[in-house]
């Protein structure tokens, strides 16, 4: 006997959202699979407030700081990243989410999620043509940096403790890798 998956698309998802099907669990669209997320945890809200405070100071009026709101990706995934960085386009968001090209870089902060942020997330968000995407890590208190897309996937992956990180979306800005993972 074999299982057959069903697989939503984006308008599908949204359809369950508004006929209140999913208003009692926390879950994200990931290439067509509804997938439950984890709990938040304390670490991983302290961290990830505070890097969202940190960017927004560092970025100005240069970008807008998302904090656990849905991106939509053509690829039928609408994850919730803990962290997007996206063009300040006002009141466009009111009609939809932002898209790839509204996304200058996204983050996720893991510990019970890390191999799902490290491997599919990843993928996904490499597909979707993401230029840049950052895993902290909270059991090892690291960040783990995505770029150079390649083939669907990201062809270069760094691991940082300390030091400052040049942006890919704007050069001229170096953001402090203690600040992200503590």
């Amino acid at each position: 006997m074999s299982v057959i998956v069903a697989k939503w698309t984006i308008d599908e998802y949204h359809r369950m959202i508004e006929a209140g099907i999913l208003c009692d669990r926390q879950v994200e669209l990931l290439q067509g699979d509804i997938v439950e997320m984890s709990p938040e945890r304390e670490a991983h809200a302290y961290c990830s407030h505070e890097a969202g405070e940190y960017l927004t100071d560092l970025l100005s009026q240069r970008a807008k700081i998302r904090q656990a709101k849905p991106i939509t990706l053509p690829n039928d995934s609408e994850p919730e990243p803990d962290i997007a960085i996206v063009q300040r386009l006002g009141r466009e968001y009111r009609a939809h989410h932002p898209y790839p090209e509204n996304i200058f870089w996204v983050i996720e902060y893991a510990n019970s999620s890390l191999e799902k942020d490290l491997e599919k997330k990843s993928k996904i968000y490499a597909q979707a043509g993401i230029l840049e995407y950052w895993v902290v890590n909270l059991k090892k208190l690291n960040l783990v940096v995505f770029r150079d897309i390649l083939d669907g996937e990201y062809a270069t992956k760094q691991t940082l403790t300390t030091g400052k990180i040049r942006l890919l979306a704007f050069p001229d800005i170096f953001v402090s890798v203690e600040r992200i993972i503590n």
